[in-house]
């Protein structure tokens, strides 16, 4: 159930309380914007509830999703369009259906306006703690979105608070609630932050136009290249390809929503953001604390240092010459021989990629992965993607043969 925990045995539920939350918040949206949270929050809800393992091939499902909306006609428009985002996010076969009935909020009276000129989402990690950090240094009053994880709600609060005191920090939950075993791949789960961003961007009134919603991710991750033939597809994650944004912003742009999706470091390594913060003192106090790790629950809260996530993250540090901050991970020496680290599958990818580049060249590891034709600047992301491998494979040639 929308907006529900789910009242009978048998039945889940996802993002209860949110309505009340944003309304306390003293924010409002319009009718086109909660619609578009209804169909992200059931997108996520079955993306979590539909387990892989049950498919034909133990990977693809075939999903049939019907949403309920206060304006089922034009999303009826939009559902070839979503369907097709989400395919390219998830690899797997969407069908979308919209019907009436969806709710719909009652807008709030007199609200103030706020000062915050744009929406940047802070999750906690490395990259959108920069690109806070970043925005302030530049001038703006960013209003802080979170999706609030296990383990990184209090550093969202003090990086927010520290960053820009004066900024409404909207931290929020979608509150799935399953009842059968959750699929742990979740590859759509970055749909409900830009739900929750596009909410955030509609409330801000005291801004005229449009709203820059800024999703700060390093080039080098956003486009995640498979490292091996064996990560095609959504095997690797996409929720901030280029070619994904864009068609998200193609369906914000028609239900005449004011956010405007932006990444700023489209074209940046991570060590480069690193070493270009435009703050680097507040960087430096507060980067040691912020969570990279794909694997952060499952390590017992703690970063493994060994999933591709933390590579980057371990491998910008190093490309800028500085200490890593982070303290010790989890599995710290990729030296060491065993399945735990040196022979962990990602760290073996990273090897076999930075091998195939030695000796057969960038372009014969990249193959087709920046097809031109979903990517607009192909040449840039390629250079980008080409600096990021070298940062990846340069920290781990020192790791594994110190």
């Amino acid at each position: 159930m929308l907006y529900n925990y789910g009242s009978r045995p048998g039945e889940g539920g996802v993002g209860a309380r949110l309505i009340d939350e944003i309304r306390t918040m003293g924010l409002s949206a319009g009718q086109k914007a909660w619609d578009f949270s209804c169909r992200s929050l059931a997108v996520l809800a079955a993306d979590e509830g539909i387990t892989r393992s049950d498919s034909p091939d133990g990977w693809t499902r075939e999903i049939t999703l019907t949403v309920a909306v206060a304006d089922a006609g034009f999303w009826a428009t939009q559902a070839a369009s979503l369907a097709q985002a989400l395919r390219f996010l998830t690899t797997d076969i969407w069908a979308l259906d919209f019907i009436e009935g969806g709710v719909q909020p009652a807008p709030l009276r007199n609200r103030a306006a706020r000062p915050e000129t744009v929406v940047s989402l802070l999750s906690g990690g490395m990259d959108s703690l920069i690109g806070a950090i970043d925005l302030v240094a530049q001038g703006e009053t960013p209003l802080f979105v979170s999706q609030v994880a296990k383990g990184d709600k209090a550093n969202q609060i003090e990086f927010a608070s520290r960053i820009s005191p004066r900024s409404l920090h909207a931290q929020l939950n979608h509150k799935a609630v399953h009842p059968v075993i959750s699929e742990r791949s979740q590859r759509a789960r970055s749909i409900i932050f830009f739900a929750f961003g596009a909410l955030a961007a509609e409330s801000l009134t005291g801004r005229a136009g449009r709203v820059d919603l800024i999703v700060p991710e390093n080039g080098y991750i956003s486009i995640n290249p498979p490292l091996t033939p064996l990560r095609l597809g959504s095997l690797s994650t996409r929720t901030t390809h280029p070619y994904y944004l864009q068609a998200l912003q193609r369906v914000l742009d028609a239900a005449d929503l004011r956010a405007v999706l932006r990444n700023p470091y489209q074209l940046k390594t991570k060590g480069e953001m690193l070493t270009e913060c435009l703050t680097p003192a507040l960087l430096a106090d507060l980067v040691g604390r912020s969570t990279s790790c794909g694997r952060y629950a499952r390590s017992g809260f703690r970063q493994c240092g060994r999933c591709v996530p933390c590579l980057v993250r371990r491998a910008s540090f190093h490309a800028a010459g500085q200490v890593d901050p982070t303290g010790r991970y989890r599995y710290d020496d990729l030296s060491l021989p065993g399945r735990a680290h040196r022979d962990f599958d990602d760290v073996r990818a990273v090897a076999y990629a930075w091998r195939v580049i030695q000796t057969d060249g960038f372009d014969a590891w990249l193959g087709g992965a920046l097809n031109s034709a979903v990517n607009p600047d192909a040449d840039g992301l390629r250079k980008t993607v080409r600096r990021g491998v070298t940062e990846l494979g340069e920290f781990i040639s020192n790791r594994l043969d110190p």
